[in-house]
């Protein structure tokens, strides 16, 4: 196995969705792969990737492009193809259960209803991947699907684009220093 790290966004594919509150993990990816002077365009395995060094270590920056439900068959290609180890793998997701601008890193746990973590659970056959949850809010409605592709509103998207930034720093301080690290620095509830 591999020390290759592999950062993965959810979200869906297309420009209908680009700014749906379901594609916080493509944005996150797009910005830090522009930090790294990385443009996210090679095709693999149904997603768009590129490579990349983060302190001087590989990390794999993917896009899954089967549609947020099937996410995890991407995934798992690209685990076996690096041989990536499951502590290695970090997905980056919305949370409807986080308010807009709230922000949760975690080691592992379950899908919390979230249908891409649901399918990359089922295909790796295990909880225990990195996660970096960004809150969208819309727990509460009572059409979740309605929200989560639907665009920010305009009030929203000063702090999803804050979120963003802070989801890429969260990225770069797991790989740089640890997870626990990464939690203690960016782990936060907003009271607004």
């Amino acid at each position: 196995m591999s020390d290759t790290y592999l950062v993965c966004g959810l979200g869906n594919p297309g420009s209908k969705y680009k700014f749906t509150r379901h594609n916080v993990g493509f944005l996150t990816l797009d910005k830090l792969a522009l930090n790294l002077n990385e443009t996210i365009n090679k095709k693999m395995f149904k997603g768009l990737y590129t490579d990349a060094r983060i302190n001087n270590k590989k990390v794999v920056i993917l896009q899954p492009q089967t549609y947020m439900n099937l996410s995890g068959e991407c995934i798992a290609h690209f685990k076996e193809y690096y041989k990536i180890e499951i502590e290695n793998i970090i997905v980056v997701c919305d949370d409807i259960n986080l308010k807009p601008g709230n922000l949760r890193i975690r080691k592992s746990g379950g899908a919390g209803g979230h249908n891409g973590l649901k399918s990359i659970i089922a295909l790796l056959g295990t909880q225990d991947f990195m996660r970096v949850r960004i809150g969208v809010g819309g727990g509460g409605l009572s059409s979740t699907s309605g929200h989560v592709l639907g665009n920010f509103a305009e009030d929203e998207f000063k702090i999803i684009s804050e979120i963003v930034e802070e989801s890429v720093l969260a990225v770069n301080e797991i790989i740089y220093s640890n997870l626990d690290n990464a939690m203690n620095k960016f782990n936060r509830k907003l009271d607004t």
